[in-house]
C-alpha cells in the first residue's frame, strides 16, 4: 500500500505534538485507548506526564499491551482504569480496588457505544498515514477502535508508518479525525511462550474434535500457570485440510498453521478464502504479513463476534478458556475464587455462534487443576465466581484428562462426565460431594475407589477399516454410561447370547455402571468409538479382568452387529494384549460358546501359545504371551 509521501503538508494543520495534543484533555474527561498492540504508546504517554493538570480522568479499554503508566498507584487521583477485559497490566489495579471492570459481551461493546450510553470525550488511536484518497487504516486492532473512533467527540490519531495497512473494514477517513500526531516507531509486540505441557495435551483433544473444513475461533483467554490453551491448539492442526478462521484475535501462533498448509478457507459457507478478525497481538514477522495481505479481512467487533454471522458458518469451532466449572456445568472465566482475572470477551458470544452453526461444535478448556493443585472442577462455584457460560448452554469441556459432552445431558450424567476428566487426585472427593449435593444417586457411593480413568496416552489408538472408516479407541468413561447402555439394547440376540451366554436381555443399572467404573490397574476396558456431534457413538467394547493369583486376565469383546467381520475384534484383541504386556501380565484367557467360530478363530489365529479345552459347550483359551 502506498501513502500520501506529502500527507504531513496536506493535513498540516491537524498536527500536533503529543504534548498539545494532549492539552485537549481535560479532568473529568473519558478517555479511550487503542486496542492491543495498537496502543498508541506515544499519546499515553503524553497523557500521562499531565498528570498533574489532571483529574478524575476515566481511562476506558478493551484490552492493552502497554505498560499503563496512568495505572501506577501514584496517579490513583488523575486516572481511573474501566476495562472491558483485564490485561495483566491493570490487573493489579483492578484486584486492589483502585480501578473498575465492565463485564459486558464483546459483541456488545459497540452498541454501547454508538447508542451512547458510555459517552467517549476522547478516543486515542493508533492509524497508517492517509493514501491520496484520505483514508487511513487501523492496522492490527479494528476491534471496538473503529466504533470509538466513530463516536467520540475528539480523536486523537498516532499516525505511524509501522502500523501495516490491513485489508477488510478496518478504513477511517482522515476527514473524521481531529488531531494527528507523527510517531514512526515499532509496534508494541507480543512474543509467543513455548507450548506448556498441559495446554499440548490438551489441544491433542480438541484437535481430535476439530473437523477437515471446519471454521475455527481461538478465544483470547489466558490461565495462570499454562497460558493461553485455545493458542495452543494452533500447533495440534497441522494435520488438518481446508481450515477456516473467524476469530477476534490472530497470533504469531497462526503463521506456522498456514504455513503448513492446514488453513485455506475454502469450505467457508460466509467470507471464503477470507481469514476474519478483529485484531493481532504478536511480533513484527506477523505485522509484516498481514500488511495488505488479501488472505486476511480485520473487520470491526460488530461483525466479528456476532453470534449470528458466527452462527451461519458450518461446522465452526469456538475454543475458549475457563477458570471453574462446577459440577453442573455453570463455566466461571472472568474471575478466580471471586477475584477479577480477566473478562468475558467474545467467549458467549462464540459459544452461541457455535452452538447454531450446522456441525457446529463449542468447546471449553482447562487445566484441571490451579498453580497449587485445587481442582477447577468443583461441587459449588467459589464464592464470587460469576457465570460466564450457563449450565444450559454448555457443550464440550476439554482437560488434560478428557472430554466431557454436557449439552442436553441430565445433571447426573453431566456430573459423571466432568468427574471422569477432573484431576485423578480430585475425583473421589467431587464424586462424594456429588452424591451429598443430590447431583447423583447414593447407590453411587459403591463405586467409590474405582472411579479412575486410564492413562490417554497408552490406552487410545485408531484403526482405519478397509472401507475407510476411521475408529478411535480408547478408556471407557464413566461418562459412557447412556451409550453403554443404547450399545447394550441396540445388540442382536445372537451377539447377546455369544458374549454372555445368556439369553436375558436386560441390564440393570447395577450391571451397566460395573462396565463403566473400572480400576484401570486390574481391569481394563477399551471403547472403539466414532465421533458425533453429541459425543462418541460405542460401536465395540473390549475388556480383561485380572486374576492377581495367576497373573493371568479374563478377555472378552463385543462389536455391534453392522460393524462386525470388518477386523474390529481382532483389532481389539491385539491392543488388549499390548496394555496387558505392558503392565506384565503373563496372558489372557477366555471362555467362548463352542457355535463361536469368529472369536475363536481370532484366538486361535494370535501368534501367541494358544491351549483350548471343551467342556459341556464351552470353549476355555489359554493365551500365553
Amino acid at each position: 500500500m502506498e501513502y500520501d509521501v506529502n500527507w504531513k503538508e496536506t493535513y498540516k494543520d491537524m498536527i500536533m505534538t503529543p504534548k498539545k495534543a494532549m492539552s485537549h484533555v481535560r479532568s473529568g474527561h473519558r478517555v479511550f485507548l487503542g486496542t492491543g498492540c495498537g496502543e498508541p504508546t506515544v499519546l499515553v504517554q503524553a497523557m500521562t506526564e499531565m498528570a498533574g493538570t489532571l483529574c478524575d480522568v476515566e481511562i476506558v479499554e478493551l484490552l492493552t499491551k502497554g505498560d499503563a503508566p496512568y495505572a501506577d498507584r501514584k496517579y490513583a487521583d488523575c486516572f481511573k482504569v474501566n476495562s472491558f477485559f483485564i490485561g495483566h497490566n491493570v490487573r493489579d489495579v483492578i484486584q486492589e480496588g483502585r480501578g473498575d471492570y465492565t463485564p459486558i459481551l464483546m459483541s456488545d461493546i459497540p452498541g454501547l457505544l454508538n447508542s451512547g450510553q458510555l459517552p467517549l470525550d476522547v478516543a486515542l488511536i493508533q492509524v497508517t498515514p492517509p493514501d491520496d484518497r484520505g483514508k487511513m487504516s487501523l492496522g492490527v486492532s479494528v476491534d471496538i477502535v473503529k466504533a470509538a473512533a466513530e463516536n467520540a467527540s475528539l480523536v486523537i490519531a498516532q499516525v505511524n508508518p509501522q502500523m501495516p495497512w490491513t485489508r477488510g473494514d478496518s478504513l477511517i477517513d482522515v476527514a473524521d479525525l481531529d488531531i494527528l500526531v507523527p510517531a514512526d516507531m515499532p509496534l508494541l509486540e507480543r512474543v509467543s511462550k513455548p507450548v506448556h505441557e498441559v495446554s499440548a495435551r490438551i489441544a491433542e483433544l480438541v484437535a481430535a474434535l476439530i473437523p477437515n473444513g471446519a471454521t475455527v475461533q481461538f478465544g483470547l483467554g489466558r490461565v495462570p500457570g499454562v497460558g493461553r490453551v485455545p493458542q495452543a491448539v494452533m500447533h495440534a492442526l497441522y494435520g488438518k485440510h481446508d481450515l477456516g478462521i473467524h476469530t477476534e484475535l490472530i497470533t504469531d501462533e497462526i503463521l506456522d498453521l498456514i504455513e503448513s498448509g492446514a488453513v485455506s478457507g475454502a469450505r467457508k459457507s460466509t467470507d471464503r478464502g477470507k481469514i476474519v478478525t478483529s485484531f493481532c497481538m504478536g511480533t513484527k514477522k506477523l505485522y509484516d504479513f498481514v500488511n495488505d495481505n488479501p488472505l486476511f479481512s480485520f473487520r470491526p467487533t460488530d461483525y466479528v463476534n456476532d453470534s449470528t454471522v458466527i452462527g451461519k458458518q458450518n461446522l465452526m469451532v469456538a475454543i475458549n478458556m475457563a477458570l471453574e466449572i462446577d459440577l453442573t456445568g455453570q463455566i466461571c472465566s472472568d474471575s478466580e475464587e471471586g477475584v477479577f482475572y480477566s473478562g468475558i470477551g467474545g467467549q458467549v458470544d462464540f459459544n452461541r455462534g457455535a452452538a447454531r452453526s450446522p456441525g457446529g461444535r463449542a468447546i471449553i478448556v482447562m487445566p484441571a487443576t490451579t498453580k497449587d493443585g485445587k481442582s477447577r472442577i468443583v461441587a459449588a462455584l467459589s464464592s464470587g465466581s460469576g457465570v460466564v457460560i450457563t449450565r444450559g448452554t454448555v457443550h464440550y469441556v476439554v482437560t488434560e484428562y478428557g472430554v466431557a459432552y454436557l449439552h442436553g445431558k441430565s445433571v447426573q450424567d453431566r456430573t459423571l462426565a466432568l468427574v471422569s476428566i477432573a484431576h485423578p487426585d480430585h475425583r473421589e472427593q467431587l464424586l462424594k460431594q456429588a452424591i451429598e449435593a443430590r447431583y447423583l444417586r447414593r447407590e453411587f457411593a459403591d463405586v467409590e475407589g474405582k472411579f479412575v480413568v486410564a492413562s490417554l496416552d497408552l490406552m487410545k489408538t485408531s484403526s482405519l477399516l478397509e472401507n475407510g472408516t476411521q475408529v478411535n479407541f480408547r478408556p471407557i468413561h464413566p461418562t459412557d454410561e447412556p451409550r453403554m447402555r443404547d450399545l447394550l439394547y441396540d445388540l442382536s440376540k445372537e451377539t447377546l447370547y455369544y458374549r454372555f451366554m445368556s439369553h436375558n436381555q436386560r441390564f440393570g443399572q447395577k450391571q451397566i455402571q460395573n462396565f463403566v467404573y473400572v480400576d484401570h490397574r486390574k481391569d481394563v476396558a477399551i471403547v472403539g468409538t466414532l465421533p458425533e456431534a453429541y459425543g462418541d457413538d460405542i460401536i465395540a467394547v473390549g475388556r480383561y479382568y485380572l486374576d492377581e493369583r495367576t497373573n493371568m486376565a479374563e478377555v472378552a469383546f463385543i462389536v455391534r452387529d453392522e460393524w462386525q467381520n470388518k477386523g474390529l475384534g481382532n483389532f481389539l484383541f491385539h491392543h488388549l494384549i499390548t496394555i496387558a504386556k505392558s503392565s506384565g501380565i503373563s496372558g489372557f484367557t477366555a471362555e467362548v460358546l463352542r457355535d463361536n467360530k469368529r472369536m475363536q478363530a481370532i484366538f486361535n489365529h494370535s501368534g501367541y501359545k494358544v491351549e483350548s479345552r471343551v467342556e459341556e459347550g464351552v470353549c476355555s483359551f489359554k493365551i500365553e504371551f
